[in-house]
C-alpha cells in the first residue's frame, strides 16, 4: 500500500498494469533512452498524411528537439495500453530478443515477435544499405521455403518498402494495394493487403525497417499494434547495438589469430617453398635424362602456383581495415543466397588483396553487379552450374559465368538489370560486356579501374 494514499485508494483501477509489469518494460526501454540525446514527438497518433497517402503515426517516434525517448506529455508510447496481457507478452519479447547475441538471430527473434505481438501472417526486416538508399539484408517469417524460392529476388527497397526508407516513420495502411507508391507483388507472392511499418534506430540512426503484413482476425492493424511495435523496436535497437558490439569484439580476436596466421605463412612458409623451388631449379641443368628435367621443371611450375595461392590467402587472412565485413566475405553471402534460386551454389574464386584495395565506394557497386548478374542467371540462363571471380590487379575486375543458354536466348540485352551494371560500371569509369562463354552459357565482365 502507498503511503501517499488513504487505504481506499489503494486497490488499482481497473485496465491499469501493476507497476511491477510496466517498471520492468520502463527499465529496458531507458536503456535506449540514455544512450540517446533529448528527443521530441513529431506529431498526433493517426494523423492523416499530407498527401493522402494512407496513415502517418508518428506519436512514439521522435525527432532531435527537446524531450526523452518515447514520451508526449510524461507518457511512453505503450503507456496507451491498457491490457495486460498485450504488455505481459511486450515485457517477454522484449526479453526474448535480448537472449541472443549474434546479430542473424537477434533480427529473426524481432521480426518473430512483432508478428506474435501484432498477429501478422508475415513480417520482415530491410537492412539500409550504408547510404539509406535501399535495403542491403532481409530478414523474413511467415514464408515457407518453396514460396521463398519461387519468388527469386528479395525487395530492394522501392514501392511501399521504399516509402518507409525515405520517410522514417510509423506507417499503417489498410490496403497495400491501394497506396499511390504500391508497384505490386512478384509473381508466386503471397497476397498482402493490410501493413504497419516502424522504423529501426540504433544510436539515433536509422538501421532498418520492420515490415508487418497481414492482420489476422480484424483484417487492419490498430493503433495499440503500432504501440506495441514501436516499443517493441526501443528495445530492438539496444539488441542490435549489443549485437553488433559483441560482433566486433569477435572481430578483433579473430583478426589477431589472422594476422598470425598471415605472418607464419609469409615468413616460413612462403619462404621454404621459394627455397625448394631455387633448389630444384638449379638441379634442372644437372639432370642428364630428359624426362627427369622435365618432370623438375614441372614441380618447379608447380610450386609457383602454390606460391601465388598462398599469397592470396594471406591477402584473404589481412581483415579490411574500417569495415564489419569484407568484400570477400559479402561476395560469398550473396552467392549464398543466390543458391535458393538458382538450386546451386555458385563456385568461387578470388585474387588479390580484394579488402584491402576495393573501397566502400566500388565495393557497393561490385556487390550490387553480383546480386544483378546472379539474378539473370537464375531467372533466365536455366544452368547448372555457375563461377564467380573477383580480383584485383591494378584493376577491379567481377567475372560471372554460367553453362546456361547464352545471353540471346536466356534474356533481353536492353533488359533494365543490364543497363544497371553498364552503368555502373561506366560511373566509376569502367566498363561492361555481356559475351558467349567458351563452351556455351553467358559470361558478364564488369571492370572498374583502382582510384589512385
Amino acid at each position: 500500500m502507498s503511503p501517499f494514499r488513504p487505504a481506499s485508494a489503494a486497490a488499482p483501477r481497473p485496465n491499469r498494469v501493476k507497476w511491477p509489469q510496466s517498471a520492468a518494460i520502463d527499465a529496458v526501454v531507458a536503456t535506449n533512452v540514455c544512450r540517446e540525446p533529448a528527443l521530441e514527438h513529431i506529431g498526433v497518433r493517426s494523423q492523416a498524411h499530407p498527401n493522402g497517402r494512407g496513415l502517418r503515426s508518428p506519436v512514439g517516434w521522435p525527432r532531435k528537439i527537446g524531450r526523452p525517448l518515447g514520451w508526449q506529455h510524461g507518457l511512453v508510447p505503450y503507456r496507451a495500453i491498457r491490457d495486460p496481457d498485450q504488455l505481459q507478452a511486450l515485457l517477454e519479447a522484449v526479453v526474448a530478443i535480448e537472449s541472443n547475441l549474434e546479430l542473424p538471430g537477434v533480427l529473426r527473434r524481432i521480426t518473430q515477435a512483432a508478428c506474435s505481438l501484432t498477429d501478422a501472417r508475415y513480417g520482415a526486416i530491410g537492412v539500409l544499405e550504408p547510404s539509406g538508399k535501399g535495403l542491403a539484408e532481409f530478414v523474413h517469417v511467415g514464408m515457407d521455403d518453396a514460396t521463398v524460392e519461387s519468388i527469386g529476388h528479395f525487395p530492394e527497397g522501392t514501392g511501399i518498402l521504399g516509402t518507409l526508407v525515405r520517410d522514417p516513420r510509423p506507417f499503417r495502411l489498410a490496403d497495400l494495394s491501394a497506396h499511390p507508391d504500391s508497384v505490386g507483388f512478384p509473381p508466386s507472392h503471397p497476397p498482402m493487403r493490410s501493413f504497419l511499418g516502424v522504423p529501426l534506430r540504433v544510436r539515433n540512426e536509422v538501421f532498418g525497417n520492420l515490415y508487418l503484413t497481414e492482420k489476422q482476425g480484424t483484417g487492419e492493424f490498430t493503433e495499440t499494434d503500432e504501440a506495441l511495435v514501436v516499443a517493441l523496436a526501443a528495445a530492438a535497437g539496444v539488441a542490435i547495438d549489443n549485437a553488433r558490439l559483441h560482433n566486433r569484439v569477435g572481430e578483433l580476436a579473430l583478426a589477431a589469430d589472422r594476422e598470425r596466421i598471415a605472418r607464419d605463412l609469409h615468413d616460413t612458409i612462403i619462404q621454404r617453398l621459394f627455397a625448394i623451388g631455387m633448389s630444384l631449379q638449379s638441379a634442372v641443368p644437372l639432370a642428364d635424362d630428359v624426362e627427369l628435367r622435365s618432370r623438375i621443371e614441372d614441380a618447379v611450375s608447380d610450386l609457383d602456383d602454390t606460391i601465388r595461392q598462398v599469397r592470396t590467402t594471406i591477402f584473404a587472412l589481412d581483415p579490411p581495415p574500417a569495415a564489419s565485413k569484407g568484400v570477400r566475405t559479402q561476395v560469398l553471402e550473396i552467392c549464398g543466397e543466390a543458391a535458393r534460386s538458382l538450386g546451386f551454389e555458385p563456385a568461387v574464386r578470388f585474387a588479390g588483396a580484394i579488402d584491402r584495395h576495393v573501397e566502400a565506394l566500388v565495393a557497393a557497386e561490385v556487390l550490387a553487379t553480383l546480386r544483378e548478374a546472379l539474378s539473370n542467371v537464375a531467372r533466365h540462363a536455366r544452368a547448372r552450374h555457375a563461377e564467380v571471380e573477383l580480383s584485383v590487379d591494378g584493376e577491379v575486375r567481377l567475372c560471372v559465368t554460367d553453362d546456361g543458354v547464352g545471353a540471346e536466348a536466356g534474356q533481353d540485352r536492353a533488359g533494365r538489370g543490364l543497363l544497371n551494371m553498364a552503368e555502373r560500371a561506366q560511373s566509376l569509369g569502367g566498363s561492361f560486356t555481356l559475351s558467349a562463354a567458351p563452351g556455351g552459357g553467358t559470361e558478364v565482365s564488369w571492370r572498374v579501374p583502382l582510384p589512385r
